[in-house]
């Protein structure tokens, strides 16, 4: 019944949130946090992520919906919503899943046409139903596995992992899990021959803000957080107000559209592939030795041309 009672307040708390945008309201992610009783690191999240198939944007500190859109407001409106993203988010997925989703999806829905589009470019994972059940009891009930791996060499060993929580990242699945003590992850897709064993194990219950707080699959445990300081040029700017990354924080803005905002990082790799894919528009500003190693990058791949 856990479950049932999260999934509840989420849709609940979605549902309140996309009328009152639909309603031309501009919204606090500190107003909304008050009003729902959560954190605002949860709200920000549902706008990142469990919102993101609608036309909404962040302005000033204030999330909108665009203008000229509207949600068609019917009594079954909490439904059909939930419907349309989930249908839209399996399709991404592709393959089988996709195929089995919307089956199931058409059971429910009254008719085919979707007014909801999304472009999420995530990994098949469909062959790997069998494991991923294996994993998600193992995950519940805290019990160790014991697996084949197909690491990076192409080398396959056997081995034992405790699972913490099957996450994605930019489309791909991977596992986070505890061995021997240190926090690694898994590429999901790599794992075969799963077999849930009787040892049981312990967490610290702190994973859930690690990955709150994560920007991307590079993000470390144990590790002090420090603050990168970047510049962004009016392009980029519109983007990441729209988009914040974890923990963003904007400092500065400009008359002519650029700003400086600072997020923390467990890891220069959650950073650097942003900065590299928005180049030149995004730039280090602190700290210098960040923007030392981005410029020797690109130097030598200026000078093998």
């Amino acid at each position: 019944m856990a479950y049932k009672h999260d999934y509840d307040k989420i849709l609940t708390r979605l549902t309140v949130i996309l009328s009152k945008l639909n309603d031309g309201e501009a919204l606090s992610v500190k107003e909304l946090a008050e009003e729902f009783n959560t954190s605002q690191r949860t709200i920000q999240r549902d706008f990142n992520e469990r919102l993101v198939s609608f036309p909404i944007y962040q302005e000033n500190k204030k999330w909108k919906m665009q203008d000229g859109y509207k949600v068609e407001k019917t009594n079954s409106l909490e439904d059909e919503i939930v419907l349309d993203i989930i249908e839209k988010i399996t399709e991404g997925i592709g393959g089988k899943f996709s195929t089995k989703a919307h089956k199931l999806l058409s059971k429910i829905k009254n008719e085919d046409f979707n007014p909801i589009y999304t472009k999420l470019n995530i990994e098949d994972i469909s062959d790997k139903f069998a494991i991923i059940q294996t994993i998600e009891t193992a995950i519940k009930e805290k019990r160790e596995i014991k697996c084949s791996y197909d690491d990076e060499r192409h080398e396959i060993y056997v081995t034992t992992l405790q699972p913490l929580k099957i996450v994605n990242y930019e489309g791909f699945w991977y596992l986070v899990i505890l061995k021997e003590g240190v926090l690694k992850k898994y590429y999901l897709k790599n794992i075969s021959q799963v077999t849930l064993m009787d040892t049981k194990f312990s967490t610290d219950g702190k994973l859930e803000e690690l990955l709150d707080n994560s920007v991307s699959i590079w993000f470390q445990k144990d590790v002090d957080p420090f603050e990168v300081k970047i510049y962004a040029t009016k392009m980029a700017s519109r983007y990441f107000k729209r988009r914040p990354l974890p923990t963003q924080t904007i400092e500065t803005q400009g008359q002519d559209g650029t700003m400086e905002f600072v997020i923390k990082i467990t890891h220069e790799m959650e950073i650097m592939p942003i900065i590299k894919y928005w180049l030149p528009h995004l730039r280090v500003i602190e700290p210098q030795w960040l923007q030392d190693i981005i410029d020797s990058d690109l130097q030598g791949y200026l000078d093998k041309k």
